[in-house]
């Protein structure tokens, strides 16, 4: 590899665009130090880079001291996508849980809140929250990180979110441009396909990002999916069609006018790397539209950073993609890392509230009961049967979810076993027939509390599921998903989300001990 000369503006700008992630808790590589002084704009922060808001808030501290126009972003949605909570689960439940408490003053509160925290931690960009409508039952990726299914009401909660984080001083940044709601195929493993017209897509997906758009957030993400409609041949982060042809197109032309950073998803996503490369995904993702390139789904190291520098310096010098096309991307990056160090230097005027109060009076009122006014009639300390699906990527599997510990501190003596997701070609049968008689020979006679995530989409699971409540009647179950599925047992409640938050109002309303 042929480095080159960081002192020259093209390499400059191709520096700054990229925005790596990076391994490091307590102190930040020299290397990314280097990079950040020399003109890389940004980096992307994940769970193993937190361990306590104290530390992250020194860690950030060495990021903005290398480089205090640096872009420091995180995926914090709440719910089931946190970093500053990876380890607990998070204080504030998720989109899901805010759409069905439908009170977008209560969405724009808690983003303040999490905003706030954010800022105090050095974080000047939030990769949140998701505008996609998510009515696909079968969606794998986005599900209760979604508002909902109906266009309008994941509109004015995208747009409640965005006014409340962007109050104290951090960027929001609205995804996963043009929507991801309608797939069933994760895009971090391959690459998904949305087969609608463009009249449906003006009327459903692009809605929320209309608003967004209008509302004035500061990013938008694109989305790593194929969209015939507008090009046949090419995911989303990669066509001209879709960012400039449509999100970047005025809106007297039908495009949503949008002028502020582009964010591409993380480029290593299986979506665009399997076919693309990251280095070739890149120069395509610039070319087409994009602002900023996130690479950060796994740590990254300067040989590489250094490396995807140069893909993009070699592309302009071969006529692949245009130097003012680069630096125009370079500019944005520059232009929205002046807007988070002014806000910064201004301080906020958000004041503090009580994060666990607000998240769980949010999480209160998104928790449904069926039958309505049911309670549990519990004999002992329940026995909690938590049915766990396999792991999400983009949730990470670091961050806790359940019910067993709320209902423990409120209920002592509560048991809990974990029953994970069997291998793919298991029979969905033999799967319930062997974890049913484990449940009830730990419960004796006890409750059982079933916990289960979007049963609707594992057979395993509802075969179980069905099992357990033919054998016990009275069986509590505890949906922490997207509630597709109609509800079963003797007293069945839907959270909307799986944060500790979450957690902790079902556990309430099955102990009979609310606040």
């Amino acid at each position: 590899m042929t480095a080159a000369n960081p002192s020259d503006s093209l390499s400059r700008d191709a520096l700054t665009v990229l925005q790596p992630a990076f391994d490091g808790t307590d102190s930040a590589p020299a290397w990314l130090l280097r990079l950040l002084e020399n003109g890389m704009s940004g980096v992307g922060l994940f769970g193993r880079n937190v361990v306590s808001a104290e530390q992250l808030t020194r860690l950030n501290g060495q990021l903005l001291a290398a480089n205090p126009h640096a872009l420091v972003a995180v995926d914090e949605e709440g719910g089931d996508v946190t970093r500053l909570e990876v380890a607990d689960g998070s204080s504030f439940p998720g989109a899901h849980a805010l759409g069905a408490a439908d009170d977008p003053d209560l969405t724009r509160a808690v983003a303040a809140e999490m905003g706030r925290r954010l800022a105090a931690c050095g974080v000047t960009v939030n990769w949140a929250p998701s505008a996609d409508v998510n009515n696909n039952p079968d969606n794998p990726v986005i599900g209760t990180r979604s508002f909902g299914d109906d266009p309008d009401l994941v509109a004015r909660h995208t747009v409640a979110f965005v006014q409340g984080m962007q109050a104290t001083g951090v960027a929001a940044c609205v995804k996963h441009f043009p929507g991801h709601g309608d797939t069933d195929v994760d895009s971090h493993l391959a690459l998904p396909r949305i087969g609608v017209d463009l009249d449906t897509l003006q009327r459903r997906e692009l809605v929320p990002f209309r608003a967004a758009v209008a509302a004035g957030t500061r990013c938008v993400m694109s989305a790593h999916l194929l969209l015939p409609a507008l090009d046949p041949d090419l995911p989303g982060t990669l066509s001209p069609a879709v960012l400039h042809g449509l999100l970047r197109a005025p809106v007297a032309e039908g495009g949503l006018g949008f002028d502020g950073l582009i964010y591409t998803d993380g480029m290593e996503m299986e979506a665009v790397a399997a076919t693309h490369g990251i280095d070739g995904g890149s120069v395509m993702a610039i070319a087409a539209g994009a602002d900023a390139i996130c690479i950060g789904g796994t740590a990254w190291d300067e040989g590489q950073v250094l490396g995807l520098r140069d893909a993009l310096v070699r592309a302009v010098r071969e006529g692949r993609l245009s130097e003012e096309r680069l630096h125009e991307a370079a500019e944005r990056c520059r232009e929205l890392g002046r807007w988070t160090a002014a806000a910064r230097a201004a301080g906020t005027t958000t004041p503090a509230v009580d994060a666990e109060a607000i998240g769980l009076d949010a999480a209160r009122r998104a928790l449904r009961v069926h039958p309505a006014g049911a309670t549990a009639q519990l004999r002992g300390a329940p026995h909690v049967a938590s049915l766990v699906p396999g792991t999400n990527i983009a949730v990470g599997a670091e961050t806790p979810w359940g019910l067993a510990a709320e209902l423990r501190e409120r209920v002592p003596g509560t048991t809990e076993s974990v029953h994970p997701a069997p291998e793919a070609d298991a029979d969905p049968a033999a799967v319930a027939a062997a974890h049913v008689p484990a449940i009830l020979d730990a419960a004796g006679d006890r409750t059982v509390v079933a916990v289960v995530r979007g049963v609707h989409r594992y057979r395993w699971m509802s075969d179980t599921l069905d099992a357990l409540v033919a054998a016990r009647p009275d069986t509590v179950v505890v949906e922490m998903g997207v509630p597709f599925a109609p509800p079963t047992g003797a007293l069945h409640l839907t959270t909307h989300g799986a944060a500790r938050v979450c957690g902790r109002a079902a556990a309430e309303v099955i102990a009979g001990s609310p606040g």
